[in-house]
């Protein structure tokens, strides 16, 4: 028997990870674990503006967004669809102090080693996609690329295997998926279903597209 599925979208903010997530649990119904850091940053009471300024809420934030990311996955018994993973502690390195601590926190070796066991997808970002939305901090194309990047350097440090999604348009990543899907016997939702949603677009900088990209 094949333990259940587990798949992981990282990468950058602004890279549609919460829309293929969506059009993920939807098609497939796989039950879906939201980003966790917006709860985080709601219970906290926090204004993101702080998180520039204030290095002990950081410190706070980060450290309780990777506990509680943890403690998601671990509520639920089967497979899951994850938006987001390990990815906030790309943002730790860049804002943080506590990545030392946590690299040290035994926690985070046994996560990485569910993680790599995993189907990881690592989408990359596109300008298009970097569309100021009113809610998150630090939309600037050359934060995305940085965080980018050390999500890649985090993904070869652990020896996390990984499927780039390189592509920006969203009929080609969720063809993508599919694909992989089926290689590992994962099947759509029956009856034709899922098929009837329409596929989500992009809203882009230039304005083209009818949903907004969360993540």
């Amino acid at each position: 028997m094949q333990p259940p599925l587990r798949i992981y979208l990282v990468g950058a903010h602004a890279t549609g990870k919460t829309t293929l997530a969506r059009w993920i649990r939807d098609h497939y119904g796989i039950p879906m674990i939201s980003e966790v850091a917006r709860s985080v940053l709601a219970e906290m009471e926090a204004q993101l503006d702080l998180l520039r300024s204030n290095i002990d809420l950081v410190n706070r934030y980060q450290r309780e967004v990777f506990v509680r990311q943890i403690e998601a996955e671990r509520a639920h018994a089967g497979g899951f669809v994850s938006d987001r993973a390990f990815c906030n502690l790309a943002y730790a390195c860049h804002h943080a102090t506590i990545l030392g601590s946590i690299a040290g926190d035994p926690r985070l070796l046994e996560y990485m080693e569910s993680v790599r066991s995993g189907l990881v997808f690592f989408l990359r970002p596109h300008k298009e996609l970097v569309v100021d939305d009113g809610v998150r901090a630090g939309l600037e194309w050359e934060e995305v690329v940085r965080i980018d990047g050390m999500v890649k350097l985090m993904l070869e440090m652990f020896s996390v295997p990984y499927i780039p999604v390189e592509s920006l348009a969203m009929q080609e990543r969720v063809r993508l998926v599919e694909r992989v899907l089926a290689l590992t016997g994962t099947e759509p939702l029956a009856n034709g279903e899922a098929h009837e949603t329409p596929v989500p677009r992009f809203r882009t900088a230039n304005g083209s597209g009818a949903e907004k990209v969360l993540n």
